[in-house]
């Protein structure tokens, strides 16, 4: 039988301080990171995703980070590929790949041997959906979703309007919600993985995530937005991204600066909450608390130690 590669991956909820951890276990483990995170492929946005900065990386080499123009589509199923050719390269440079991000199906589909479903589609059903989307809204395409399918609606965010779509189109061809589909995958894992959580105190982390959509404005998202908007970016799946939605509302004329900042933060921490809760139910995650920040060198001890001692290290 061969041998599984072996892999970190470090899961956990927005501005739970992912980045930082990360960089110290790819020290410890001779590791390169793969970014797990669905908008960080896409250039010139950088401060609304928390693309790590260049001297933030501290020499550790990051992936798939940068690799597409935001006009252009991506998927779970490309990263899955994506991902699982780039595990194999840095295994034959003799390092160990470690997964950091939170876009859950994205990472259950690298790790998992899970097969994206081959249902048919409807291209007519689709359109008028899209269609649809534009004149009534993405929330009440979503509502159409909750009716048949409220587990796949619970994951996927209104804003993903090209998955609520998808799923209802499943359903329309095949007579089958999503969520079973997904249900039917194999959950047995193809890799020697350890799973890293990182989370924190629900109040701490959504103060933390406030703090941060400041500390984005004042870097400018404003402008970086203000740019993606001025070349007529509209439609597409990276604009769907929280952090460019609300400041396109606010350009639209829809609301004021100051309200799309406060939907930003509100939309931040309910993905937050999404975040945790698809981790705690579709994985078998080992969660280590990161409240008490004067403990953070201990806990990245008791994390090395877990990794060491779940792949052998």
């Amino acid at each position: 039988m061969t041998q599984k590669e072996k892999l970190i991956v470090l899961i956990g909820p927005t501005a739970v301080g992912k980045t930082a951890a990360s960089i110290q276990l790819a020290k410890k483990f001779n590791g390169e990171i793969i970014s797990g995170d669905s908008m960080q492929i896409y250039r010139t946005m950088d401060i609304g995703t928390a693309k790590i900065h260049k001297e933030e990386m501290d020499g550790i080499p990051h992936h798939l980070i940068d690799i597409r123009e935001p006009e252009e589509g991506f998927s779970a199923a490309e990263f899955q590929e994506l991902v699982r050719e780039k595990i194999s390269e840095i295994h034959r440079r003799g390092k160990l790949p470690m997964i950091v991000g939170g876009t859950g199906l994205y990472i259950q589909s690298v790790i998992y041997d899970y097969h994206f479903t081959d249902a048919p589609g409807d291209e007519e059903y689709r359109m008028k959906l899209e269609k649809e989307a534009e004149e009534i809204g993405n929330e009440k395409i979503h509502r159409m979703l909750e009716q048949i399918d409220p587990k796949a609606a619970s994951h996927i965010h209104p804003n993903n309007i090209r998955r609520v779509i998808r799923a209802l189109e499943i359903y329309h061809c095949t007579g089958k919600t999503m969520s079973g589909l997904q249900e039917d995958q194999n959950n047995e894992l193809i890799y020697d993985v350890a799973l890293v959580g990182l989370t924190m105190d629900r109040e701490l982390l959504y103060s933390r995530i406030d703090f941060r959509v400041d500390i984005m404005m004042k870097e400018g998202l404003l402008e970086e937005v203000k740019s993606l908007y001025a070349k007529g970016i509209r439609g597409v799946q990276s604009i769907q991204a929280i952090g460019y939605k609300e400041i396109y509302e606010y350009l639209d004329g829809r609301v004021t600066l100051d309200e799309a900042v406060e939907n930003l933060k509100q939309n931040s921490r309910r993905y937050a909450k999404r975040q945790l809760t698809w981790f705690r139910n579709k994985m078998d995650v080992e969660w280590f608390d990161m409240t008490n920040s004067r403990e953070k060198n201990k806990k990245i001890e008791q994390i090395s130690d877990f990794v060491a001692g779940k792949l052998g290290l």
